[in-house]
């Protein structure tokens, strides 16, 4: 694998980020939809677990903060995606309120009973869609490999099935393996007229997102079984799109537009080649648990 500067800096980057958990009571008052709505915000201290400062979902919440009278003095709290997600599952085995940035497709959807909160200002935006991205000249250099990336398409109950099996304990490689080995049929859409090759070297990018996890380790193992030499590499969001505006990286299936990397899109777009949808229907807001008798971000208060 090679060793970018930058592969480290932004590596580090998202290491350094640490997880300040929202301040919930685990008094009943608190945690039942008794308390009142005041009692909510109160609960959660005014905060909302977020993730990656960078990710747009995260920009969002925050703009979210300025747009709402009902948010005025929150803070969205900076963490990551597996961070996040442990906070989420321990406040629902405490039946605690939590308000997390949240994306679907995810396993958190599966796994707990949630709702997103209802956005009437549209700060989060409407559903997106995840899109493949690849360096300016790939489809000169690795026609069979631009071919695959080009193809490559699924929906949410695909990626779901291979999130859960990675959520389980089985590692992404593995799981990645298994789905493609019982979606044959799909995965020939993806491969049709694409010769073998010998050991050719692909890098894909990708931000360490349960979704991009899942997506990247399935188109990386597709290659594979074409015969390309493939390296996966985890970067922050921005290092990733730079990585391959700038040719460091050859691909990623990993772009969330038109909100969530939307301003990474506008910076990068003349510099890389958009193939277009590999996943429609995705969508990003703030998350609750069902039990929050809760159902929209004007439903919160503000800080006094």
């Amino acid at each position: 694998m090679s060793k970018w500067n930058w592969k480290k800096l932004g590596m580090a980057a998202g290491l350094t980020l640490t997880l300040v958990a929202a301040g919930c009571g685990s008094d009943e008052s608190s945690s039942s939809s008794d308390g009142g709505l005041d009692d909510y915000s109160k609960a959660v201290d005014y905060k909302v677990t977020g993730i990656e400062a960078g990710a747009g979902v995260f920009k969002a919440a925050e703009k979210a903060t300025e747009e709402y009278d009902s948010m005025k003095g929150w803070e969205v709290q900076a963490s990551s995606s597996g961070a996040m997600a442990t906070a989420l599952g321990e406040a629902i085995d405490k039946k605690e309120p939590i308000i997390v940035t949240g994306w679907s497709p995810h396993w958190k959807f599966a796994k707990y009973d949630l709702k997103y909160l209802d956005d009437p200002k549209g700060v989060f935006g409407d559903a997106e869609t995840i899109n493949t991205m690849v360096r300016k000249g790939l489809k000169d250099d690795m026609p069979n490999a631009y071919k695959v990336l080009d193809n490559f398409h699924w929906d949410t109950d695909d990626m779901e099935d291979t999130m859960l099996a990675i959520q389980d304990g089985e590692d992404p490689a593995k799981a990645a393996a298994d789905w493609v080995k019982k979606n044959e049929d799909k995965v020939k859409e993806w491969t049709d007229g694409v010769d073998k090759v010998d050991g050719k070297k692909i890098e894909l990018a990708y931000v360490e997102w349960d979704t991009e996890v899942a997506s990247t380790n399935v188109v990386g193992k597709v290659l594979e079984d074409l015969g390309f030499d493939v390296t996966l590499t985890p970067l922050d969001n921005a290092v990733m799109w730079k990585a391959v505006a700038d040719g460091e990286a050859d691909g990623m299936v990993a772009a969330w537009l038109p909100a969530t990397h939307g301003d990474l899109y506008d910076q990068y777009k003349d510099q890389l080649e958009d193939l277009g949808e590999n996943l429609e229907g995705a969508k990003i807001g703030l998350v609750v648990p069902e039990y929050m008798d809760i159902d929209s971000i004007e439903d919160l208060k503000p800080k006094k």
